[in-house]
């Protein structure tokens, strides 16, 4: 039986790695319109999307801060170079 389950696990494993390698030799436009049609596909039935518990903490808190005009806003701009510097 274990043999069973391996080899279940092995075939979906390298289904991923397929798929995966598969979306690697795609073209930007072509990544761009899968993920749209992705979204769609989720965003047809909203009510069965489920945002995980700790993104109303992350909501609350930042509303929060908001509230007490301690809120920071950035540009664009600004959110981008914050975030090379991040990556960096």
């Amino acid at each position: 039986m274990q043999t069973h389950l391996d080899a279940a696990f092995l075939q979906w494993h390298f289904g991923i790695v397929i798929a995966t390698l598969k979306i690697e030799r795609m073209t930007l436009a072509e990544r761009l319109q899968a993920m749209e049609l992705l979204w769609r596909s989720l965003s047809a039935n909203p009510d069965k999307l489920e945002s995980p518990p700790w993104h109303k903490k992350v909501l609350a808190k930042r509303l929060a801060k908001i509230e007490a005009g301690k809120g920071e806003f950035l540009t664009i701009t600004q959110l981008k170079k914050r975030l090379a510097k991040r990556a960096a």
